[in-house]
């Protein structure tokens, strides 16, 4: 396998650190090709579907990649914005806020964000950071809760842009921060803002995105970590058992997935009548596809079909001013021992900020 050819180098020239948040990953456009695109790298992954290979291509080529991608861009289509995907928008305008939190604690670091299906990819933000003289770079998938399905998913992208790179920098990985303080108080945050303006609901259902059952039998620590989130979150609010459930959405395929399902628990809740519920999802940071399309259109709908009265939906961390600052802290946590402060006066450091600010109000 032949290498990558170096960039220009110079002797003596000071290391740099950076850091790459990886996100899952969105289509380009909300239109049935570039769908077909994304999810022929999404669902080709063996990370996320466990099927032999030679059978598992011929149902996605032979199936899905035939049937799914015009239903998909449609549910796409009723969430796209004027600045593009939602999860896009989230993860840039987060990439610039960590950037400016960072440089005004005095670190010169570069972000930068990468996702792990579609563009910008993985490969692409770390060739850009070695071109740019980036001699060590901490990874942070933007997944609290560690699964092989995602979490180790964007490890296999770095190690495979790794075995075409002669001169490698030194690298870092964040692999969880499902108990993480500030995360758990940027969660605690966003829940009371809502309360304040909304009011309390009889229940609060904290809805993970789900993968199959067999995983968690193999050893995957993706559950217990869903719910130590939602047991230190319901803490955090004062919420007895009886006010909260711990559910799991998107399902895909006839296997048995992680349970209890979000929309059918949401159906047994407005039968037996429940009349409000309020809807989170702490396992995503920025708002998407799973959140706005199949939470907030598709579950509203079937709660409120089978009897429910009100149903709120609490939007994910995005560019709350509590997770960007609980980004930066669990940033500066797996930063240490690298040199990553700015001189007092350096340009770069007050720049960073000024981008930031640049950005807008931060909630």
């Amino acid at each position: 396998m032949p290498f990558r050819p170096e960039p220009p180098y110079t002797h003596g020239q000071p290391a740099k650190t950076a850091i790459l948040l990886c996100n899952l990953g969105t289509p380009d456009e909300a239109t049935a090709p570039a769908v077909r695109r994304y999810l022929a790298e999404f669902l080709g992954d063996a990370r996320v579907v466990e099927i032999p290979k030679p059978l598992w291509w011929l149902i996605l080529h032979g199936i899905i990649l035939r049937v799914r991608p015009a239903k998909s861009a449609a549910k796409y289509a009723s969430i796209w914005t004027a600045e593009g995907s939602p999860l896009k928008v989230w993860t840039e305008k987060q990439t610039t806020l960590l950037r400016g939190f960072l440089g005004e604690k005095g670190h010169k670091v570069e972000v930068r964000y990468a996702m792990r299906y579609g563009n910008p990819s993985i490969a692409s933000q770390l060739d850009a950071l070695k071109a740019e003289g980036a001699t060590r770079i901490l990874i942070v998938p933007m997944y609290p809760q560690y699964s092989g399905t995602t979490t180790a998913s964007v490890m296999d992208a770095v190690y495979d842009w790794g075995k075409r790179v002669r001169h490698l920098p030194e690298l870092r990985f964040v692999n969880r921060y499902h108990d993480d303080p500030g995360y758990i108080t940027a969660l605690a945050a966003s829940v009371r803002a809502h309360w304040m303006a909304h009011g309390q609901p009889e229940k609060l259902v904290m809805s993970f995105h789900g993968v199959p059952e067999r995983t968690l039998h193999l050893g995957d620590p993706y559950h217990c970590e869903c719910h130590k989130t939602g047991r230190l979150l319901a803490e955090a609010l004062g919420l007895t058992k009886d006010r909260y459930v711990v559910t799991f959405q998107s399902r895909f395929g006839k296997a048995k997935w992680l349970e209890p399902y979000t929309e059918p628990t949401l159906i047994a809740l407005g039968q037996q009548g429940v009349k409000r519920v309020d809807v989170m999802c702490p396992g995503f940071t920025s708002d998407c596809l799973e959140t706005l399309e199949e939470i907030n259109m598709e579950a509203r709908e079937a709660f409120l079909h089978a009897g429910g009265e009100q149903f709120n939906y609490i939007p994910c961390l995005n560019d709350r001013n509590e997770w960007i600052r609980a980004l930066a802290d669990l940033s500066e946590q797996h930063l240490a021992g690298w040199p990553t402060r700015a001189a007092p006066d350096e340009a770069a450091a007050r720049d960073s900020l000024a981008r930031a600010k640049a950005m807008g109000a931060v909630r």
